[in-house]
C-alpha cells in the first residue's frame, strides 16, 4: 500500500451536474424577484404621494363674531382717539386759563398800584394846597392888621419892552386853571407861571418858587416895576411867587379853588421881590 493513501485530497470534491443545474435555477428566480419587484417600486416613487387637507369652513356664526369683534376693536380705538384729543383739549384749557389768571392778578396789582400812587399823590397836592392857603390867609390877616395897602408898593411906571411882554403873558393866563406840577399852557402852578412868563423874552428861570425868589435883585416892596418877580415866605425858602403887573396889581397861579387870577398887593401882601429884568 502507497503512503499517501490514507492523506485525504485538498482538492475540493466535485460537485454534480444536477445540484449546480439546481442552484443555478433558484439563484435566477430570485433575480428575477428582485428585478420586478424594484420594477415596481420605481414605478411607484416616479409618482409623488400628496395629501389635501381641508381647512375649515367658517360658518356664518363665526363670521359674524368676527366682523363684530372687528367693530368692537375699531369702536374702542375711536373712542380712545376722542378721549385722548379731549384730555389735550383740556390740558390747554387748563393752561391758558391759568395764563389768564396769572394775567389778571399782574394788571389789577399794577391798577392798584397805579391808585394807591394817585391817590397819594393827590393827598399830597391837597395836603399842600391846604397849607398854601393857610399861610396866604395868614399873610392876608398880617397884612390887613399892620394896615399894608397897595399904595404903599405901587408904581406908576408903564412897562415897557421885556417887562410889558411878561406881564402881557401873565395876564393872558387869567382864569386858567391851577394844577400842581403844571407849566402850561391850559394850566399853571405859581412857580410854573412865572417860569413860562419869563420864558417869552428869553430868560431862563429855575422850576421851583425857592430857587425864583432868588434868581435876581432882591428889590423893596415901596419900589415895585412890572415885571418884578413877588414871592411868599423867605428869600430862598419861598412857599408862592407871583408877578407885579404894576398898578398895585400882581398876577399869580393861587390854588385849585381859584386858579390863575390878578388880585391888589392887599388881596396876599408879598414877603419879598426880585427884579431880573
Amino acid at each position: 500500500m502507497s503512503h499517501t493513501a490514507h492523506i485525504r485530497s485538498h482538492r475540493k470534491p466535485r460537485r454534480s451536474a444536477s445540484t449546480i443545474a439546481m442552484r443555478t435555477g433558484v439563484a435566477g428566480g430570485v433575480l428575477s424577484t428582485l428585478a420586478v419587484a424594484g420594477a415596481s417600486g420605481s414605478a411607484h416613487a416616479a409618482e409623488p404621494v400628496t395629501q389635501t387637507l381641508e381647512l375649515p369652513t367658517l360658518t356664518a356664526d363665526l363670521a359674524a363674531q368676527v366682523a363684530q369683534s372687528a367693530d368692537v376693536t375699531q369702536q374702542a380705538a375711536a373712542s380712545y382717539q376722542l378721549q385722548a384729543e379731549r384730555d389735550a383739549a383740556a390740558a390747554k384749557a387748563a393752561k391758558q386759563a391759568k395764563a389768564d389768571l396769572a394775567e389778571a392778578k399782574k394788571k389789577a396789582a399794577e391798577a392798584k398800584k397805579k391808585a394807591e400812587e394817585a391817590a397819594r399823590k393827590e393827598a399830597a397836592e391837597r395836603a399842600s394846597r391846604s397849607a398854601e392857603r393857610a399861610t396866604l390867609s395868614a399873610s392876608a390877616d398880617a397884612g390887613s392888621s399892620t394896615g399894608t395897602d397897595s399904595s404903599t408898593s405901587t408904581s406908576t411906571s408903564t412897562a415897557t419892552g421885556s417887562a410889558a411882554a411878561v406881564v402881557s403873558f401873565v395876564q393872558a393866563q387869567v382864569g386858567k386853571a391851577y394844577v400842581s406840577g403844571a407849566t402850561g399852557p391850559s394850566a399853571y402852578d405859581c412857580s410854573g407861571l412865572v417860569q413860562a412868563a419869563f420864558k417869552q423874552v428869553g430868560i431862563s428861570l429855575p422850576r421851583v418858587s425857592q430857587a425864583q425868589s432868588t434868581a435876581g435883585t432882591q428889590v423893596g416892596l415901596d419900589n415895585l416895576q412890572p415885571g418884578d418877580i413877588l414871592y411868599w415866605g423867605g428869600a430862598g425858602s419861598a412857599y408862592h411867587v407871583g408877578v407885579y403887573v404894576g398898578d398895585g396889581m400882581f398876577v399869580g397861579a393861587q390854588n385849585s379853588s381859584t386858579g390863575v387870577v390878578q388880585k391888589p398887593l392887599s388881596y396876599d401882601p408879598p414877603s419879598g421881590a426880585v427884579r431880573v429884568l
